[in-house]
């Protein structure tokens, strides 16, 4: 007896109707995944390029890339929801969510490039395209999905596997050819319209090709039309690059923008009338009072036995300049992890004017290494002698509240400080603006306490209105007492009244009871 329920089921159900395909099924299908893969790593690639450029922008790489990924991550879900909608023509659907894809993440970079250069502000735009982005990824899975059930019927977790499996291949590959190939390369603005360019060639050749018996000629002709604007803008955009990071980086930087370098550890700005440095779009240098700040970390720190100092970080070589004014001093090793910063101060004709050719004093040694790295490579002498170790170590590091500089400031990188010290050695330290950020300061003082180390904090006016320089001076037995050297060259902006007055403005607002920052528990106020 036939079963009248099953039969009537049957006719209603929609009947599989195969594509008409220029190739064969299994090839077809080989084919999609293929786009699965380049559009995967399209996706991450783009990811990655908001993630770093919003760290570089705005500072803060945790909370940046932690922006960014949660943003990206809620708006796929949202993007995949909306796939239902599409999945009538998913062909079309899909050509129409690559064709976005590749012109929002495209031309992300360049977006936030110029909101933060002629706005001042990158984080609501850096929101906007991580939820754009978001959402053309989330709905791609969804209509390649259907995609790939209509070349040939097989089981959801077989299909699903195949896909996820070339999606997260795509990432994989995408995620190595950002750092590896497309940033050295290309830099991220131009890397960023390649990326978009790669986007719209593959998904256009997936459905204006295989797909194309699917979609009636008019709309052939305007998916087209369409991937040849996007190519046309993304091309236009990358010919005008040049120009546009010029302009940019005037907008930014101000003044006459003579050098700007991406190195292997940052980008390097060098600005002319005024000359001012600046590394990763943070103003480290300028040219007519740096003085104040070098000589606020330098000399309070050589009061005392100064034959062997370290330096740790200072690759402008200002620092170094201060420390060779010091007759007694013997030997010097600088350890910054940019050579083309070093070589820069070498080099540059007004940087080397600034800090009078340090480089060519033949008591110096560079070592182009990760600071921390380096310190935990470096041997104490043991057992311990008088003329072992270093007199004196100085931290001229990037500020305390970046991120990646967190473990700069940490219990453990000043125990390894202490590990190089000679008996009787100091530790000068720059720990921030305290009067922008009072609880990173004693932050940077708890964590040198918890080395082992006394302190003795100043605060030293920077000569730009209320703002102050925050200096920790430390030593194994006991706090430093804060004076200058017998044999000191004459300070431009340093006496000791001056230093008495640094030591009486930290000592007004003390906090001493905050934990110190760790490798595992990292603060910064």
């Amino acid at each position: 007896m036939i079963d009248q329920s099953a039969s009537r089921t049957a006719r209603a159900a929609p009947r599989f109707r195969r594509p008409r395909l220029p190739v064969p099924p299994a090839a077809a299908r080989a084919l999609v995944l293929a786009a699965v893969f380049v559009c995967a790593a399209c996706g991450l690639v783009y990811e990655l390029e908001l993630v770093a450029l919003a760290s570089y922008l705005v500072g803060d790489s945790v909370t940046q890339a932690s922006i960014v990924l949660s943003v990206m991550v809620f708006a796929m879900g949202v993007g995949s929801l909306l796939a239902k909608r599409l999945s009538c023509a998913p062909a079309i659907g899909f050509a129409a969510v690559e064709i976005a894809l590749a012109l929002v993440g495209g031309l992300s970079v360049m977006a936030l490039y110029a909101s933060f250069a002629w706005f001042g502000q990158s984080r609501p735009a850096m929101a906007v395209f991580a939820f754009a982005i978001g959402v053309l990824i989330g709905a791609e899975i969804p209509l390649l999905m259907t995609l790939i059930q209509r070349i040939r019927r097989q089981d959801a977790g077989g299909a699903v596997a195949d896909l996820f499996a070339a999606d997260y291949v795509g990432a994989l590959v995408g995620g190595l050819a950002f750092p590896f190939l497309l940033l050295p390369c290309y830099g991220q603005l131009t890397g960023a319209l390649v990326t978009g360019a790669v986007n719209a060639v593959a998904g256009g050749a997936i459905v204006l090709w295989l797909f194309r018996g699917d979609i009636t000629p008019r709309a052939r002709a305007r998916l087209l039309a369409a991937n040849v604007v996007v190519l046309a803008v993304l091309a236009g955009a990358a010919w005008t690059a040049g120009p546009f990071e010029r302009a940019a980086r005037q907008a930014v930087y101000g003044g006459d923008v003579r050098l700007a370098e991406q190195t292997g550890v940052q980008e390097v700005v060098l600005t002319a009338a005024p000359l001012q440095l600046f590394l990763d779009g943070r103003l480290r240098v300028r040219g007519r009072d740096e003085y104040r700040y070098h000589e606020a970390l330098v000399h309070p720190a050589m009061a005392g036995r100064h034959r062997r100092v370290l330096i740790l970080g200072g690759g402008d070589g200002l620092a170094l300049r201060e420390v060779l004014r010091h007759r007694e001093v013997g030997s010097v090793t600088l350890v910054d992890p940019d050579a083309r910063l070093v070589a820069l101060a070498r080099d540059d004709p007004a940087l080397a004017r600034l800090n009078r050719h340090a480089y060519r004093d033949p008591r110096v040694r560079v070592a182009a290494a990760d600071v921390f790295d380096w310190l935990r490579r470096e041997r104490p002498p043991r057992p311990p002698r008088p003329s072992g170790g270093y007199d004196v170590v100085l931290a001229d590091l990037p500020d305390p509240g970046i991120s990646r500089s967190a473990k700069l400031y940490s219990q453990e990188f000043y125990g390894l400080v202490r590990r190089t010290l000679a008996p009787g050695g100091r530790l000068a330290v720059h720990a921030g603006a305290p009067g922008a950020d009072r609880r990173g300061f004693w932050t940077v003082d708890a964590s040198v306490r918890a080395a082992g180390l006394r302190t003795a904090d100043y605060w030293i006016g920077s000569g730009r209105g209320d703002e102050d320089w925050g200096f920790v001076l430390a030593a194994p037995l006991r706090a430093p007492a804060l004076r200058l050297a017998a044999d000191a060259p004459r300070p431009r902006s340093l006496s000791p009244a001056v230093l008495a007055a640094a030591a009486r403005r930290a000592a007004r607002a003390p906090l001493r009871d905050l934990p110190p920052s760790t490798l595992m528990h990292p603060r910064s106020g």
